[in-house]
């Protein structure tokens, strides 16, 4: 089976209007930024778009969110995305914010095929309307279902042609969770080698989690805030 792509655009052809989509990262960190792109000129629509964040106005799902390409999405933190916000606010954007552990956990129990599970996280906040609670051992927990989702796009720092991934840094935070979870998952990748070439020791998704994978171009791995120590 060969999973190697010429580029984002022939990767992700066949994602159509009202797919539900993984996109991996954390901040402006390690998200798949050719995919993302190659979306925008897709041009999409009414896309469910799970995510940690929503990126910024100019960058990352910020430029979905601008082009009108998401109907919903599902994230724990979005803060720095004032089209996101207005979005929200005007009843354009439907919004699901879930707590960061549950998020993640989320994408995990639909890599191993696990259904549901009981989480402590949101009992008794607004994340608990309409789901089940259960006592276990006098504590209250909530039922949450693992993700469906049809596409987990993510980024990767290397990859071979056999899809086995490595990530560098911070850029190793939803993305292997998420590359185990989609129906079909798309990686890109900084470098692209022969299958042999990493060190089995090394690899943090095995290609068998990874349907299709190509080299990406021109990164900009954008930092959200910039912060500095003042000189003495």
């Amino acid at each position: 089976m060969n999973k190697v792509f010429k580029n984002a655009e022939e990767a992700i052809h066949d994602i159509k209007d009202g797919m539900v989509l993984m996109l991996g990262g954390f901040g402006l960190c390690g998200i798949p930024e050719n995919c993302i792109a190659a979306l925008v000129k897709k041009g999409v629509k009414n896309l469910t778009c799970i995510s940690n964040n929503a990126g910024v106005d100019d960058f990352g799902i910020g430029l979905m969110l601008k082009q009108r390409q998401v109907k919903k999405m599902i994230s724990s933190y979005v803060g720095e995305n004032a089209e996101f916000e207005r979005q929200l606010l005007s009843g354009e954007l439907e919004v699901e914010l879930i707590p960061q552990g549950t998020l993640a956990t989320r994408c995990m129990m639909a890599g191993y095929g696990i259904p549901a599970f009981y989480t402590p996280a949101g009992v008794g906040t607004e994340v608990a309307e309409g789901k089940e609670v259960r006592n276990f051992n006098g504590k209250d927990y909530l039922m949450e279902y693992a993700f469906d989702a049809d596409f987990a796009l993510v980024k990767a720092w290397k990859g071979d042609t056999m899809g086995n991934l490595i990530f560098k840094d911070t850029a190793r935070n939803f993305n292997p969770l998420m590359a185990m979870a989609g129906k079909i998952t798309v990686a890109e990748v900084e470098e692209l080698v022969p299958a042999g070439e990493l060190d089995p020791n090394q690899i943090h998704t095995p290609g068998i989690y990874v349907h299709r994978i190509f080299q990406g171009i021109n990164y900009e791995k954008r930092i959200e805030q910039r912060t500095v120590r003042k000189r003495d």
